[in-house]
């Protein structure tokens, strides 16, 4: 045995490796593709300080002073202006259904009550069921509306208000009073661990059967594309039931998360939404040759289901392209029939447009699973 170090033979494993890797396209892809996409993900759509939420006014007052206010706040890029209320059920309905995270109540007589000194109160309503997003833009209101009114009163006017602060801001926290952050990462917990478990769970299954060669045996029989489709991912509903049941029970007993609304409601967006990520498992098995590849290509899918559906950080003030890409992403809707249903107190109509977008997802899914299944028996 040549103990000697021989470059020709260490240069015949490197080449061999080089060559495997170039084979072993998805493998590569991940290897590049990967970092890149946590790069553009980490780099340009988190944001641990959301700027830009959507934000709705009601107007008891329309004078100067309300209008310094309503700028102040615009000029501060913590709050983007998209109308008027009319009232307050109809501001509380809009926090409720997640197109807004505030709404700034401006009392009657507000500048009548300003100019002789009374201090009223501009209430501000947040959508406090993710609390990053209700912090920053409520202790900066203070000082922006107080800049906003210092300029109003420059110059001659100066005199008319009195030194302490013309008016006090209340920030009222619906959904989450106490602001804890276990209430928001719960209900949206739920969503990243199914599809963690559900879409690996299948896509290795599968693989698996193909690697031991029980698939050819399916497709030697008469068996349709969506009936082994439907055949595959069934029994795993079971084990997300059991995964749901546990998790549910410990959010209650061990976190105090509330369950307030429709149960019916969170059972057909659970079972939606467990069915479409088995069938995004099934896409990958169609795609991977190994289960290694199986389990690049399910983790490939986590990051999305992470970073752009806002379980970790504010869906609202991510960048117009993140929303658009984490619009298609499943966990996305998820997760908003969670946290409607768990703390908003959601009913089955709350949520049919978050329904809407998992159909059209699972819709999507399966056509393109069942084609390259089709592709793979040929």
């Amino acid at each position: 045995m040549n103990a000697v170090f021989s470059f020709a033979r260490f240069s015949a494993v490197l080449i061999k490796e080089f060559i495997q890797m170039r084979r072993d396209r998805v493998t590569f892809a991940m290897m590049i593709g990967l970092p890149i996409v946590q790069l553009m993900l980490f780099g340009f759509a988190i944001n641990a300080d959301p700027r830009h939420l959507p934000t709705l006014i009601e107007l008891g007052d329309n004078g100067p002073i309300t209008r310094a206010v309503i700028a102040g706040m615009q000029n501060s890029d913590y709050f983007d202006f998209q109308g008027v209320v009319g009232g307050e059920a109809s501001g509380n309905e809009a926090l409720r259904r997640g197109s807004a995270n505030f709404v700034v109540v401006i009392p009657q007589n507000f500048e009548r009550d300003v100019v002789r000194g009374h201090r009223p109160e501009v209430l501000l309503d947040a959508d406090a069921s993710d609390p990053s997003a209700v912090g920053g833009a409520a202790g900066a209101l203070g000082g922006i509306v107080q800049v906003a009114i210092s300029e109003t009163f420059s110059g001659p006017l100066a005199g008319i208000v009195p030194p302490p602060p013309p008016f006090s801001v209340i920030v009222h926290r619906q959904y989450n009073p106490e602001g804890k952050t276990s209430t928001n990462i719960v209900p949206g917990l739920l969503a990243i661990i199914l599809s963690m478990t559900m879409v690996m769970i299948t896509a290795v299954a599968i693989v698996k059967e193909s690697e031991r060669g029980t698939m050819e045996m399916l497709i030697a029989t008469p068996v349709r594309p969506l009936e082994v489709m439907l055949g595959k991912i069934l029994p795993y509903v079971m084990v997300g039931y059991v995964q749901t049941i546990v998790f549910l029970t410990a959010a209650y007993l061990v976190f105090e998360v509330p369950f307030q609304g429709s149960a019916l409601a969170f059972f057909m967006g659970f079972n939606l939404f467990i069915v479409v990520n088995l069938a995004l498992g099934f896409l990958i098995s169609t795609a991977a040759r190994s289960q290694m590849q199986a389990m690049q290509l399910s983790f490939f899918t986590i990051l999305p289901s992470i970073l752009l559906s806002g379980f970790m950080f504010p869906f609202a003030g991510m960048p117009g392209w993140a929303q658009f890409l984490g619009q298609g992403v499943p966990a996305t809707h998820f997760l908003r029939i969670t946290r409607k249903v768990m703390l908003k107190s959601a009913e089955i109509g709350d949520i049919m447009p978050e329904m809407g977008a998992l159909v059209l997802t699972l819709l999507v899914i399966s056509a393109v699973a069942m084609l390259r299944y089709r592709q793979t028996l040929d």
